[in-house]
């Protein structure tokens, strides 16, 4: 015997079967048969195909926010990448240009770090500096000077609230003009 006609030959006979209990029964248990049947049909069909379609639905805006706000933080991400790639094409700053950043964008700080230039690294101390400060200003050397750390010891203090140690900055605009 074929192993396809093996499937339809047991439905058959299931069917069979089904139709002459079916017949033994009294037209009363008869509706009772069905009307059960329907109750797990409906049930089966709920808990298949209905249930998760709408909790899919519910739960539809909550996952929507959630996309919206990775999608700006990646397209804030995209147009700092496209900043510093443009930043990249230009020439980078002079050194005299570079200590001119250094100096200017320091001062802005009120006093809370001090600036030593030793070859081309620029050591920076910090004592009690605003978190929001120091992260513009870390901001301002990477975009403006061109000039990153390579190395930090930083503490977060309580009292004056805000950040203390010293950061090693290096760059191309750090670099002797004399190449």
């Amino acid at each position: 015997m074929n192993t396809r006609t093996r499937p339809t030959a047991a439905l058959a006979r299931f069917g069979q079967g089904l139709g002459a209990a079916l017949d033994r029964l009294s037209p009363r248990e008869r509706r009772a048969v069905f009307a059960a049947a329907w109750v797990v049909g409906l049930g089966l069909l709920w808990w298949l195909a209905l249930a998760p379609a709408l909790s899919t639905l519910r739960q539809a805006p909550e996952r929507h926010a959630r996309l919206d706000t990775q999608l700006a933080q990646m397209q804030q991400l995209a147009a700092s990448a496209e900043q510093l790639r443009s930043l990249n094409s230009s020439p980078p700053p002079g050194r005299a240009a570079t200590l001119r950043a250094l100096e200017q964008y320091t001062s802005q700080l009120g006093g809370t770090a001090q600036v030593s230039v030793q070859g081309d690294r620029a050591s920076v101390n910090f004592r009690g500096t605003a978190p929001e400060a120091l992260s513009q200003w870390l901001n301002q050397m990477r975009v403006n000077a061109r000039l990153l750390p390579v190395q930090a010891q930083l503490q977060q203090q309580a009292n004056p609230a805000g950040w203390s140690g010293n950061l090693v900055l290096a760059g191309p605009g750090l670099q002797s003009d004399e190449r």
